[in-house]
């Protein structure tokens, strides 16, 4: 790093550091917190050199960016193309790519399905699930300790079956939704061999996802026809309804599995949190959000200079991209006490890992009480949970998650 001018900020503000670490280069992805701390120590706003973009890692300063939504667009997509300046080359989202007034009604249905009627009617079939799926786990490994792999049998396969059942799509095929999310994901760094890998089943797992977000695909009184009927009323657009059904699908499972992850190897690897969880059951939400913003499962999202916007002392050029590290203001010492420690007596709210601002998270507080279900029905149930094998990463351009997280768990 060299305390020194970006090429195109040198003209219009104080001097900008550079940072020449590719952030999606695989030792970052493997263990981002080096690159973290560089940015946050360099100052309110960094220029990294290899891929002509802006930073900022900082919480006060991706806080605000966050919020700012005039000065900080999405609709030019969040990911590393500018869509200002070129042809957008997949289909944006109608609501996280979209700027007000685009933005509002499709923003609007989508905070009123998956709203506080929507949860209080969840929440009881959700924590049957649940405890089933915990009971199932510990009757068939019946023993002094019971070993599982914590993402494939908790993480994924509880979302995997609520959130589809709730969105109305059919049992088959719902291995497609994963995958896709995770290409469309890795697709918002660049071009690289994580994003070649997913790439040969990418139209596939596209035309499966669009074919099932069609009106005759969705299940009657499931959150899908809900939009479609939103449509009907006029509330969006018939053209809007698939795009915002979509929306669903690319982040409806795949964040709250990885968020699951992360609060499951937390509670693993720091044995005094989980009797604190289960001394007071009632911290199943503060223990996920902690996790949540411990771990950061989104890392990170860009934004579009809509003209040259100023960032502490410096300017970000009109029409840059500009790279907010959630994951980084996320540990910033400037907000947090111990950062770096996962602790559910902790206040965690104010976190950024669901963003913040009009395009943070709509379906957050969904992803909350699948999180409390299962820790409650695990709480319940488990005496003690620890590591039983090396995890192990999946790596991706946006998230940083866990591919398998083995452990042993000692039933109450």
């Amino acid at each position: 790093m060299t305390e020194t001018l970006s090429p195109t900020a040198a003209r219009s503000g104080a001097p900008v550091p550079v940072i020449d670490t590719d952030p999606f280069g695989r030792q970052q992805l493997e263990d981002p917190f080096p690159l973290e701390v560089a940015l946050r120590e360099a100052g309110p706003l960094v220029y990294l050199s290899a891929h002509d973009i802006y930073a900022m890692a900082r919480y006060e300063h991706v806080y605000a960016g966050l919020r700012d939504w005039q000065s900080f667009q999405s609709g030019a997509g969040v990911g590393l193309s500018n869509f200002r300046i070129r042809k957008p080359w997949r289909q944006l989202s109608a609501v996280v790519e979209a700027d007000p007034p685009q933005h509002d009604a499709p923003r609007r249905v989508l905070a009123d399905l998956l709203g506080p009627r929507a949860q209080r009617r969840l929440r009881t079939e959700w924590t049957a699930v649940a405890e089933e799926m915990v009971d199932g786990l510990l009757a068939a490994r019946a023993g002094a300790g019971v070993e599982f792999d914590a993402v494939s049998m908790l993480a994924k396969a509880y979302p995997l079956r609520v959130f589809p059942d709730a969105l109305g799509i059919p049992e088959a095929g719902r291995e497609n939704l994963l995958p896709f999310s995770d290409f469309l994901l890795n697709a918002f760094g660049p071009r690289n061999d994580l994003v070649a890998a997913s790439a040969p089943r990418a139209r596939e797992l596209s035309e499966w996802v669009s074919a099932h977000c069609e009106r005759e695909a969705l299940a009657e009184g499931g959150f899908g026809a809900q939009i479609w009927s939103a449509a009907d009323r006029g509330e969006i657009t018939v053209q809007q309804a698939p795009q915002v059904v979509r929306s669903l699908f690319a982040a409806g499972v795949n964040t709250t599995v990885h968020a699951l992850a992360a609060v499951l190897h937390a509670l693993a690897t720091h044995p005094e949190q989980w009797q604190r969880l289960r001394a007071e059951p009632g911290l199943a939400r503060v223990a996920f959000d902690e996790a949540v913003r411990w771990a950061s499962p989104v890392q990170t999202f860009f934004r579009t200079a809509t003209g040259d916007t100023r960032v502490g002392d410096a300017v970000v050029p009109d029409g840059a991209k500009v790279l907010m590290f959630l994951g980084a203001a996320n540990r910033d010492p400037r907000r947090w006490a111990d950062p770096d420690v996962f602790d559910v007596s902790r206040d965690p709210s104010g976190h950024l890992g669901f963003g913040f601002g009009i395009h943070q998270c709509v379906g957050q507080n969904i992803a909350r009480l699948e999180a409390e279900c299962l820790l409650t029905a695990l709480a319940e149930r488990v005496a003690a949970i620890e590591i039983a094998g090396p995890p192990r990463r999946r790596l991706n351009n946006t998230l940083r998650s866990w591919d398998s997280v083995p452990v042993r768990v000692w039933p109450a």
